[in-house]
């Protein structure tokens, strides 16, 4: 049965990450969208708020799993008994980052492998942040998160 795991932070999850999992569920028997803890940066929705957006968003896919997790992805990962992760691709000034990180993955676990899925071309230029920019100035989110997503942001930012 193969697996694969496809960690971030998903603050907020757009559609170009559910993109990204129809398109693994084609691939694979079986997809783990890890929601990661640490996320570098200060985050919009807490951990347990991000999962359950998560959940949500990703309910028409059967084979899409959703967890959540601390620490390391590779720590992750090999708890899971998966040496698959795939990462999106938008542009090539993704390329840059995403080749770093797969590398140090790779070094903190030579079985980690990474598959690099590039979303339809309507949401190649969707972000995570630049949602969020977009929630804090009341624009409309339909076309760029699920619906349990922009409500959830229209929530935050009303009043």
């Amino acid at each position: 049965m193969a697996k694969v795991i496809y960690p971030g932070t998903f603050d907020p999850i757009t559609l170009g990450h559910v993109n990204i999992l129809e398109k693994a569920s084609d691939i694979f028997d079986e997809v783990v969208l890890a929601v990661a803890d640490y996320t570098g940066k200060n985050p919009m929705f807490a951990l347990e708020e991000r999962f359950e957006l998560c959940r949500q968003a990703t309910e028409h896919l059967p084979k899409v799993k959703v967890m959540m997790f601390h620490g390391l992805f590779v720590d992750f990962a090999r708890s899971q008994k998966c040496k698959l992760m795939i990462r999106g691709m938008r542009a090539v000034s993704d390329f840059e980052y995403e080749l770093s990180l797969a590398l140090t993955n790779k070094k903190l676990n030579p079985d980690i492998e990474t598959i690099f899925l590039v979303p339809h071309l309507r949401y190649m230029y969707l972000s995570s942040s630049m949602i969020r920019q977009l929630a804090e100035l009341n624009g409309p989110l339909e076309d760029f998160v699920p619906g349990c997503v922009a409500k959830a942001m229209q929530r935050k930012y009303s009043g």
